[in-house]
């Protein structure tokens, strides 16, 4: 398993000015970063994409899709519209030499229609995802879509939910991805939910009930880590943890207080990881 920390701790858009703290993620000993596709063009997803290369980390990335972007959505401008969002992820994630694109964008992140999901919305979803698989399967991309928990999503809360959509869609670029911050709310079990999802599971974030520093919570951690060992899982372990440093994104996803030090997550973080696989 390979360990990777998620950018968003620092920013939604990584640049040329952030080279400095992947050099110190980079020797601290991770293996490799995951970024948020936001803003940015070809050329400076390309020159990353170098950069990381040229220093052998690895890159994963975030996708999400906005509510006139919603693959989920009756209006067929929405859906075609969150099409071509995918298509440009996915191109924007080519141009890193990208393993991975994950997150939450079976739907539009933090959208509800204040009803249970329909049969008609998961079949959208689904058709969209079949053709953006078929586009990341040029690019040698893997599509891993997360469920979120009830207060961000409705559309996909629980592995077993995730597990007949990946079903649905039947696509080999289209896998799934686990979020233990999530699971800690919508599962009975993490152990469980990570058997339910291990024949489709392509990603996995490493994040605490907080969203702080991962060892530091409520979170089971030994089941977690047991199960992961357990179904032979041989992705990313990334580490996903948030603050307020990004007011635009903290007000997005309600962090409203910084739960650790930035220093302190990805140090301790990749720390607790290392011994809780030594343990297995």
């Amino acid at each position: 398993m390979k360990i990777g920390m998620n950018m968003l701790l620092w920013t939604n858009h990584v640049t040329e000015q952030h080279y400095g703290l992947i050099d110190q993620l980079k020797e601290t000993g991770y293996d490799g970063i995951e970024l948020f596709l936001g803003d940015g063009d070809s050329k400076l997803y390309t020159d990353l994409g170098k950069y990381l290369a040229s220093i052998d980390m690895g890159v994963t990335c975030v996708a999400s899709l906005a509510p006139e972007e919603n693959i989920a959505s009756p209006d067929q401008k929405f859906r075609e519209a969150g099409l071509d969002k995918l298509k440009w992820s996915i191109d924007m994630g080519a141009a890193l030499n990208a393993e991975v694109i994950c997150g939450p964008f079976h739907s539009s992140f933090a959208y509800f229609t204040r009803q249970p999901p329909t049969r008609d919305e998961r079949q959208w979803s689904i058709e969209m995802l079949q053709k953006a698989a078929d586009y990341a399967s040029s690019a040698n991309i893997i599509l891993a879509p997360e469920a979120l928990n009830r207060f961000e999503c409705y559309l996909y809360n629980t592995m077993a939910d995730l597990s007949n959509l990946v079903e649905q869609v039947n696509h080999p670029s289209l896998g799934a991805m686990y979020d233990t911050h999530h699971g800690n709310i919508e599962e009975k079990s993490q152990s469980e939910a990570l058997r339910c999802i291990a024949p489709h599971l392509k990603h996995v974030h490493i994040s605490e009930n907080d969203r702080g520093t991962p060892g530091s919570g409520q979170v089971i951690w030994d089941d977690v880590f047991k199960t992961l060992e357990e179904i032979n899982y041989d992705g990313w372990l990334t580490i996903e943890a948030f603050s307020t440093v990004i007011p635009e994104f903290a007000n997005a996803i309600n962090v409203w207080r910084d739960f650790s030090p930035a220093d302190e997550v990805y140090k301790e973080g990749l720390k607790f990881i290392k011994q809780s696989l030594s343990k297995n």
